[in-house]
């Protein structure tokens, strides 16, 4: 009987991790995403009064990198438990016709918002102040714009930069250095 519970339990653990939830937009959902009517002004406000801040996570049907940010980057504890605890994530599709509000009022789609701030890249992470401006885009105040898929290591470090609000003085140590020094702390165990 061990034995078949062994050989069950290793065939469990040697299966690849499921695919992310998709929606019928094709985005990968996860529980943390607000579902809102992605008026940024609005989100900005409910996040302030939730003492978190938001974070803009632009995707596109049939991403690879966005799967592999969803499996196995957002799944890590540390990661998750930002999302959830510090940060009011919004997703936006690169190429989507849901009609939004920029931060600056500004009523358009999807599609329509990602070119106007640029988003030329999936997944890409645009973090905000805790205190939006309405006079400006989302990218024209983030704090910190992530373009790409990256490790559980460097995305909590940036979410733990900005959460910080180490990028207000970057005179002694911008994201690289601070992220090179968290990388130098956990190889040490000198950090979780």
């Amino acid at each position: 009987m061990k034995r078949v519970l062994h050989a069950a339990l290793a065939i469990c653990l040697a299966l690849p991790v499921a695919a992310a939830e998709l929606g019928d937009d094709g985005l990968h959902k996860a529980d943390w995403l607000r579902d809102t009517f992605k008026d940024l002004q609005e989100d900005a406000a409910e996040a302030s009064a939730e003492g978190k801040r938001i974070l803009i996570l632009v995707e596109q049907r049939g991403c690879s990198y966005c799967q592999d940010m969803h499996e196995k980057t957002f799944t890590d504890a540390r990661v998750k438990t930002m999302l959830e605890d510090d940060y009011y994530p919004v997703q936006i599709n690169l190429h989507g016709d849901i009609e939004i509000v920029d931060t600056d009022g500004e009523t358009l789609s999807e599609k329509d918002a990602t070119r106007k701030w640029g988003v030329l890249f999936t997944p890409t992470m645009i973090l905000l102040p805790p205190e939006i401006d309405t006079d400006r885009s989302a990218t024209a105040q983030s704090v910190a714009t992530m373009p790409g898929a990256f490790s559980a290591g460097t995305t909590l470090d940036l979410l733990t930069w900005v959460k910080e609000e180490r990028y207000l003085d970057q005179s002694e140590e911008d994201f690289q250095r601070y992220h090179a020094r968290r990388i130098r702390e956990r190889d040490d165990g000198n950090t979780r």
